[in-house]
């Protein structure tokens, strides 16, 4: 499998995990990084450690907004227990 091939495949299975996330407030941050050892904000922060990697500044509002669907202090209100 050649790099780009591989590389678009990370990106849709990337992609496939924010929507699952997205679509599962129920789970809470604690619970995925007691599990995991991850969270949403860890997928942010690693979003935006990346996006700097290639010479781009991401605030982190924005890159929390692309991981969570909606603004995190909204998020926060809606589904944070």
């Amino acid at each position: 499998m050649d790099e780009k091939i591989k590389n678009n495949l990370q990106s849709a299975v990337l992609n496939r995990l924010i929507e699952h996330l997205r679509g599962r407030n129920d789970v809470q941050n604690i619970d995925l990084m007691n599990l995991a050892g991850f969270c949403r904000n860890c997928l942010s922060r690693w979003y935006r450690e990346e996006a700097k990697k290639k010479g781009l500044e991401v605030s982190d509002s924005d890159a929390r907004k692309h991981i969570y669907g909606m603004p995190y202090p909204e998020w926060k209100e809606k589904y944070q227990k």
